[in-house]
């Protein structure tokens, strides 16, 4: 029981807490259960959490033990911790280290699975997802497998209950020498003070190497704007040698190859790009999952992913890794001896394959709330405002009388948005805005009453980046955009965001929509972001449940019910 009977939480035997969101100790709580639990409900009076298999894994990787998770569990909770759960999670987070993976000692093709009592391989034996992988008995606490099963056998294991650390290791790939340019920071090396990492991002470089520097798998978690590229980067430097990056857009493909080549000694003729427009194949090639995943026929192979033998590769870097497409899971599956450095902003995926990501890229190895670089300076402060924009008569009636799908299209596009946001925008003079939204004739209808060009998938390549220079360089105060805007956009200046639609509930979405105004601002260092509801309409559940992962990361939502679309925001 918590020393004074007042803890913020109340924790329940299935592995759910409700966290008091009015109590004293409520920041400190939310901050504290992050390490260790997953955010599934957001209410105003409780928010609901769930400690899961991952997520204590995921701790585990991160160093924590069990006592540890157990005593602030234990400090955090009114009445106590039901005696069953305390044994769950010591058994759950056991479980991480059971099973480890090596070379077998003289069989190039086969690995070792060595497990701490003969107990889990009996357990194990059973299994015939397992057998029909090649996993076969070797003696009381061990076990071999075909070395081209090493991914999916992970994969499989995890799924079972039992994560698996890989010490098999790792090819070092096709040697590429590169340094730090001289704009870069005097051409300093990752452990040199020249080049000025921030001291997260040298964390992040660390905890991916390893103790002892026997790492080389695992994901960095960090906010839009705090420089993961930059981490990414600086895992190419230490490691010197040839890599691929995937990433989620053509114009993320333009922006690593932009930093790339601002940053490092690396040349445009070693520098590739590989995407719908170009089919260059460098030594650090840059790639997108589209391109990846494309197909000349339904049900057809996949034509270019053998970009992953193409060369030696001894780095993978998975740009936006919650965004990884399922077949690029099978082929990374293939390649468990090649480097792999996931980056994102949330390992939130709507699929639900975040074990995939932590058994085949690897677990998450750093994270860093993002209030905490926001306190630093490192990120803008945000205001977050839900504004709750009334429908009228006719588009009530509508309403009322359609589908469950079609009443969230309907409130979707409530043409009093685009008076909500015309407000807001006028409210925001001077600044550098971005209304954001999901459907296409919503948008067609937001650029003209507001007077911006609009960007769309049908936007060529070029003059995406047009627009996106001109908002840049404060020629172009307003851009309206649609989910193309959603990832890896470099627009810094960027200052208010409007979301206006978006797709259901999807809290990766309601994230990356965000991330696109946190880079640091002049002056004040603050951001404003806005998201338009209709009133009274299941939009309002979906909004919900979109901002959860933002509630987790400390953000609060202000909501501002209007009585008229033309009502004054603030």
């Amino acid at each position: 029981m918590n020393a004074d009977g007042k803890g913020a939480c109340i924790t329940r035997n299935d592995r759910t807490i409700l966290l008091e969101c009015g109590h004293p100790g409520y920041e400190e709580a939310r901050a504290v259960l992050a390490d260790f639990a997953e955010l599934v409900k957001s209410p105003p009076v409780y928010h609901t959490y769930r400690i899961t298999p991952l997520s204590l894994w995921n701790a585990a990787a991160g160093g924590q033990e069990a006592e540890a998770v157990i005593a602030k569990l234990r400090m955090l909770s009114r009445w106590g911790i039901p005696s069953g759960l305390e044994g769950e999670i010591r058994q759950l987070m056991a479980r991480y280290g059971r099973l480890q993976l090596r070379t077998h000692e003289t069989d190039p093709l086969l690995i070792t699975l060595s497990a701490d009592q003969a107990g889990l391989l009996d357990e194990l034996e059973g299994s015939l997802i397992l057998k029909e992988l090649g996993w076969y008995r070797a003696g009381s606490l061990q076990s071999h497998c075909p070395k081209s099963n090493r991914g999916l056998l992970k994969q499989k294991l995890t799924g079972l209950g039992y994560p698996v650390l890989d010490y098999a290791g790792f090819r070092d790939g096709q040697e590429l020498k590169l340094a730090w340019t001289e704009e870069a920071g005097k051409g300093a090396g990752i452990s040199g003070e020249a080049f000025g990492l921030r001291d997260y991002q040298r964390d992040a470089v660390q905890q991916f190497q390893g103790i002892g520097g026997i790492g080389g798998s695992g994901v960095v978690v960090l906010p839009c704007g705090a420089g993961k590229t930059v981490v990414g980067i600086a895992v190419l430097e230490h490691l010197q040698c040839e890599t691929l990056i995937l990433t989620s857009s053509t114009t993320s493909v333009e922006q690593w190859r932009g930093e790339l080549l601002q940053r490092t000694t690396l040349n445009v003729d070693e520098v590739g790009e590989y995407s719908g427009e170009k089919r260059e194949v460098r030594p650090v090639t840059v790639a997108t999952y589209q391109i990846l995943t494309h197909r000349t026929a339904k049900g057809g192979p996949f034509v270019h992913m053998n970009l992953f033998n193409e060369r030696n590769w001894g780095l993978i870097i998975y740009d936006e890794v919650h965004l990884l497409p399922a077949p690029v899971f099978r082929a990374t599956a293939d390649i468990q001896a090649t480097r792999r450095l996931g980056l994102t902003a949330t390992l939130v995926r709507e699929d639900g394959r975040e074990g995939d990501v932590f058994s085949l890229i690897g677990p998450k190895c750093y994270d860093l709330p993002w209030k905490v670089l926001e306190r630093q300076g490192w990120i803008a402060a945000v205001d977050c405002t839900e504004v709750i924009v009334p429908m009228d008569e006719r588009l009530r009636q509508q309403y009322i009388y359609a589908g469950a799908k079609e009443q969230f299209r309907l409130a979707a596009g409530n043409q009093a948005k685009a008076t909500a946001a015309a407000s807001i925008a006028a409210t925001h003079a001077g600044a550098a805005i971005l209304v954001i939204g999901q459907y296409l004739d919503q948008l067609e209808q937001l650029a003209e009453t507001l007077g911006a060009p609009l960007i769309t998938g049908k936007t060529t390549q070029k003059e995406r980046s047009a627009l996106y220079a001109a908002f840049n360089e404060g020629r172009l105060p307003l851009l309206v955009v649609s989910k193309v805007a959603n990832f890896a956009v470099n627009l810094p200046d960027a200052s208010v965001a409007i979301e206006v639609s978006g797709a259901f509930g999807s809290r990766q979405e309601e994230a990356q929509r965000l991330g696109r105004i946190l880079r640091p601002k002049p002056g004040d260092n603050k951001a404003y972001f806005y998201t338009l509801v209709s009133g009274d309409s299941r939009e309002q559940e979906f909004a919900l449940r979109r901002r959860m992962f933002l509630t987790e990361q400390g953000y609060d939502y202000a909501v501002r019910m209007l009585e008229s679309a033309e009502e004054a925001i603030l």
